[in-house]
């Protein structure tokens, strides 16, 4: 069977057990399964009649919406590629997302239809513009969704068809659009359900873009595969997401560290109630582990994951039950997902207790960045997909994620890995958020400068963050100049911008100083 893992039947088949059981909740509406199997076939339906054919890009410009569930599922059906981009892009970066995915319409919210015009407007083929909430479901699909005569003679929808198409959030150079095929979404799918269990009684809480490849493998699919309810959230407010949590009985929710200090910083924290709540998962970038005790005290199970879009992006993850012994791991490989750590190097694979770069292979990985050949080359070695990543494992097989390979800097013959830095700083109260990073340095070749964001609050002063590292980390690990600052740059949900933030850093910098290395 070539078609076996195809997720286009997922609806139909849940509607047939529970049609009644609600699916989606968007803004207080609920979806049943009936109506969003009833709505994702007519869709359908409706794109066929209307001349798309396989393998057609459908990009949208939404928020969270039970609408771009329906579409998504309409496109799983008809063999369409669904590109869900970022609102929070500018039209100059949306074109440019736009050109890369060559997509036969744009579909919107009526509040973004603006700015999706400005967006395609650029581009040197015209690309149709249509409301998403108006998407031909009910009533005659308008004109701007023709693309011309029914595809003759159309095959059945296969396992190795792109399904969904996302742009990497990466901190430099030009995004590149991942394909993930049916088979990827299943695989990585079936992979989290191995150690994070859904049912048709759970409640998952969905605070991650749509956008992002989280907003819907980690979670909301394989609820919706399991029958689950699937909560929607637009934006993040923390005291909404409290309210939520504890209004619907959410069972599970995922969400990056900044989202979960939103909302252990928020006053109604302390009184809200999350015995229903029975696990959480943390990934985007590694949890401050003080964080993850708050979380803990409170009676959730709060674990590190760690992936890449390129992966699915379910890697690594904290077994549930081990979520309050292995604080700031990244956790062990979900099931049908293998690991390696190779020597940045050689690139030879290295045994038990390890540090090198993480390499990971599965049928959950993507099928390579859309008409990119040459990238997606480069992101493959002898079969294994290089993430880029440099991980630590331990004698039983646990990861903990040190930071990027190309963050790494080398002080005085040493390396530095930022993220231990920060970590460090990360477990000082009085700072909220920190950046770390190389620049060069005439007597060390390089040393490292810190951006901090002192916590509200909590009197700290640059001395006071410096003699705390040097408690915490060796000399040669210490930053050579700390800066309080305001805020830091992001790239992505709960990523920091490294590029804009060194270049602040060289803007404070005119004169380098070389640091203390006792």
């Amino acid at each position: 069977m070539t078609d076996a893992h195809t997720l286009g039947r997922w609806p139909a088949d849940r509607a047939r057990i529970h049609p009644d059981r609600v699916a989606v909740v968007d803004r207080g509406v609920e979806l049943s399964y009936r109506e969003l199997d009833r709505r994702s076939a007519l869709l359908a339906e409706r794109l066929l009649a209307a001349g798309y054919r396989h393998g057609d890009r459908v990009a949208t410009l939404t928020g969270n919406s039970a609408d771009q569930v329906v579409l998504f599922f309409a496109c799983a059906r008809a063999g369409l590629v669904l590109v869900p981009l970022s609102w929070r892009l500018t039209p100059r970066e949306l074109t440019a997302q736009l050109a890369v995915c060559d997509p036969a319409v744009l579909l919107t919210e009526e509040e973004l239809t603006a700015t999706a015009r400005l967006a395609v407007s650029g581009l040197a083929a015209a690309v149709p513009v249509a409301r998403l909430g108006a998407a031909g479901v009910e009533t005659t699909a308008p004109a701007p969704w023709r693309a011309g005569p029914a595809e003759p003679g159309r095959r059945p929808v296969a396992d190795d068809d792109p399904l969904l198409m996302v742009f990497t959030s990466g901190t430099g150079g030009s995004a590149k659009a991942a394909v993930l095929t049916h088979a990827s979404c299943f695989w990585t799918n079936l992979s989290l359900s191995r150690t994070l269990k859904l049912d048709e009684d759970d409640v998952a809480l969905a605070v991650l873009p749509q956008f992002h490849v989280g907003g819907w493998n980690i979670q909301p699919l394989l609820a919706w595969w399991s029958g689950a309810t699937v909560v929607l959230e637009r934006t993040f407010d923390a005291g909404r997401v409290l309210a939520l949590i504890a209004a619907h009985g959410v069972t599970t929710m995922m969400a990056v560290p900044t989202q979960y200090l939103l909302l252990a910083e928020h006053p109604a924290f302390a009184a809200t109630d999350f015995t229903s709540l029975r696990t959480a998962v943390v990934g985007g970038a590694p949890m401050p582990a003080p964080l993850l005790r708050t979380f803990h005290a409170r009676g959730v199970a709060l674990t590190q994951g760690y992936g890449l879009t390129e992966a699915g992006p379910n890697v690594l993850c904290v077994p549930p039950q081990h979520a309050f012994d292995r604080v700031g791991y990244a956790g062990l490989p979900y099931a049908h997902v293998d690991v390696a750590v190779a020597d940045p190097a050689t690139g030879a694979h290295l045994e038990g207790p390890a540090t090198g770069e993480l390499l990971v292979r599965g049928p959950g990985l993507f099928a390579g960045y859309f008409r990119d050949e040459a990238a997606t080359r480069a992101a493959w070695r002898d079969g294994w997909l290089a993430t880029g990543d440099v991980a630590t494992r331990d004698e039983d097989g646990y990861l903990r994620i040190v930071d990027r390979l190309k963050n790494i800097f080398i002080s005085g013959g040493e390396n530095v890995a930022p993220a231990e830095v920060e970590q460090a700083l990360g477990r000082h109260p009085g700072v909220a958020e920190a950046v770390v990073c190389g620049v060069p340095d005439d007597r060390w070749g390089e040393v490292g400068v810190a951006l901090v964001v002192p916590r509200p609050g909590v009197p700290v002063d640059a001395p006071e963050l410096l003699a705390h590292c040097r408690e915490h980390l060796a000399g040669f690990k210490v930053p050579a100049e700390l800066h309080l600052v305001p805020e830091l740059p992001h790239a992505g949900i709960g990523k920091i911008a490294r590029e804009r933030a060194r270049e602040t850093v060289l803007a404070l910098r005119p004169d380098p100083v070389p640091g203390d290395r006792s």
